[in-house]
């Protein structure tokens, strides 16, 4: 059976996406794989991955007002009921792309019928081949929303090549935070990795990462990044995860070839480093004692 594993953190820059590289690199060696970069406003799985694009598509996110300067008079009226200051006055009116919300009211106030909603393409997905398995990921274009509609996409997309390749895992690297981009990465997850450091922010991030899992009864557990740097803050998230019932399933040191296989473009396991040796064992709990035994 096909499991879902999702690697989250309660921030950016803790390590989700190369602990992600590392686990796609492990699971790959014994397993058929499918991978998601979930994170669309800064998409950078692939960076390590070095993947071979395929495919190229657009995204077709919310709608916006466009104004139809023949059928415009000009009274205003649009201007008077935006909420957002998206309508720029003139001789013929016109909405602001930028900042229009796409909330209609314009449309339906304007006696003209010179407004009306038009569909934008808010960004790109694409399907790419990496060395451990196919890639799915995308990019949102610059102020634009449905960031959320967008990881879900992606993650609709690599399920079915998933499915169709008869794949053991599918992959994702997640967002950081807790938003709706998030929320939408967790859905159907039958594990949440959340990926925390040894720092009163990170276990307060954890806390809300944790907080998040549990709302929607995914099961999570926790890879605890850069563990001896503070190891009393350490052994204060491990008490913390053991009171919650949260698996710790490893502790990876500080390791400085993490920053040398980055630069070489190789997840870090490819190596023999003492974070590789940490994440090789967190894997060993992950897949063969835990949710991946398929039991």
């Amino acid at each position: 059976m096909m499991k879902q594993l999702v690697i989250l953190s309660g921030k950016g820059g803790t390590g989700k996406t190369t602990v992600a590289a590392a686990l796609a690199h492990l699971a790959a060696q014994d397993h058929r794989v499918v991978l998601a970069d979930a994170d669309v406003d800064a998409a950078n799985l692939g960076l390590v991955l070095a993947p071979v694009p395929q495919e190229s598509h657009d995204f077709i996110g919310g709608k916006v007002a466009v104004v139809d300067p023949a059928r415009c008079i000009a009274c205003g009226r649009c201007s008077e009921v935006c909420r957002f200051a998206a309508v720029c006055a003139g001789d013929v009116y016109r909405v602001d792309p930028l900042a229009c919300e796409g909330c209609a009211a314009c449309v339906y106030e304007c006696p003209a019928d010179a407004i009306a909603m038009q569909s934008q393409c808010a960004g790109q997905w694409f399907v790419a081949m990496t060395r451990y398995g196919p890639l799915y990921h995308a990019h949102l274009f610059a102020g634009q929303e449905n960031s959320g509609k967008l990881v879900t996409l992606i993650k609709q997309m690599a399920r079915l090549r998933a499915f169709d390749d008869e794949a053991d895992l599918l992959l994702i690297d997640g967002p950081p935070g807790i938003g709706c981009p998030v929320i939408a990465s967790l859905a159907g997850a039958d594990l949440a990795l959340i990926v925390t450091e040894p720092t009163v922010s990170g276990a307060h991030d954890l806390q809300r990462a944790l907080g998040l899992a549990a709302h929607f009864n995914i099961p999570a557990a926790v890879l605890l990044n850069k563990s001896d740097l503070s190891p009393a803050q350490a052994e204060s998230i491990a008490a913390h995860c053991a009171a919650m019932g949260i698996p710790l399933v490893g502790r990876l040191p500080y390791d400085s070839a993490v920053t040398a296989a980055m630069v070489r473009g190789e997840p870090i396991t490819a190596g023999d480093g003492a974070a590789a040796r940490a994440l090789r064992a967190a894997w060993a709990v992950l897949w063969k004692h835990g949710w991946g035994s398929g039991d």
